[in-house]
């Protein structure tokens, strides 16, 4: 057997110093799709954004009002359950999230659902009981800055992509920061995210090696912080939210669309998708 042909493409976590101009992508539409076709004035209202993270402030003059606000917590038994508690974040990192979306999708509804705490420590089950629930709410876009590196969690962590897939949710997940595997992300069923050094917020670009599909500023980003302030951060952490807050706007104005028209549509607005002429 040819094995050359079942080897795996080689990863790319993001395109920080590269050369731009080898992303450039053609597609056999007449013309790409602008912005103003995609979302035009929308501004995120009527959909609902879940962050997957370490929880999120409410009130942060950069967050908002949080409309829902949950924790992963072990139990007794030693099974999981979602539960739920205040607005609060227990390292930052969820709340910076929640700003990035907020800033591209200001209408939108805000959750939280936590399954990390102190120094974003957590567990490959909690990140699995949290997910679950998020998808069973059916919201419409979850922000996964987040990933796991154990294997064991793979097979489930699939299952449970695809199920939000097919229930038309689109699960927007950060490529890991380091050179190696790691779930979500790696899944065709989500919208895997790594960041480019552009400098440019409103920019973002489609990946035509992937399998990270797109590629969001995640350098030198300020992001809001705990106690109602900012920092300046760099890490696909922060680029996933630019692209979970696109989702947003093109689910406000168009409701109907599924997670693999979402998808399309990000593809057709991308920076570096030029049309056939």
């Amino acid at each position: 057997m040819d094995t050359t042909r079942l080897a795996r493409p080689p990863l790319t976590w993001n395109i920080v110093g590269r050369d731009r101009a080898n992303l450039a992508e053609a597609t056999r539409w007449p013309s790409p799709v602008t912005a103003h076709e995609a979302w035009g004035d929308a501004t995120g209202s009527g959909v609902r954004v879940c962050i997957v993270d370490s929880g999120v402030e409410g009130g942060h003059p950069r967050v908002g009002p949080v409309q829902g606000s949950h924790a992963v917590e072990r139990q007794a038994d030693g099974g999981w359950a979602v539960v739920p508690v205040g607005a609060d974040d227990l390292s930052g990192h969820g709340t910076a999230c929640a700003g990035v979306v907020r800033s591209v999708a200001p209408d939108c509804e805000i959750h939280s659902v936590r399954v990390l705490s102190h120094g974003l420590s957590g567990t490959g089950d909690a990140l699995m009981a949290g997910l679950a629930w998020a998808v069973a709410q059916r919201f419409d876009v979850v922000n996964l800055s987040l990933s796991t590196t154990r294997q064991k969690f793979a097979d489930a962590l699939r299952v449970l992509a695809d199920d939000a897939y097919f229930r038309k949710t689109a699960l927007v997940a950060s490529a890991h920061n380091l050179r190696v595997e790691s779930y979500p992300w790696r899944f065709s069923s989500v919208i895997s995210v790594g960041s480019h050094d552009t400098g440019d917020s409103g920019q973002f670009f489609y990946n035509p090696h992937p399998p990270v599909e797109f590629f969001a500023h995640g350098v030198d980003v300020e992001v809001a912080w705990l106690g109602g302030g900012t920092r300046r951060c760099t890490g696909n952490s922060f680029a996933t939210p630019h692209i979970a807050g696109y989702c947003a706007l093109i689910l406000s104005k168009n409701p109907e669309l599924t997670a693999f028209q979402v998808k399309n549509m990000l593809y057709l607005t991308a920076a570096n998708v030029r049309g056939a002429r």
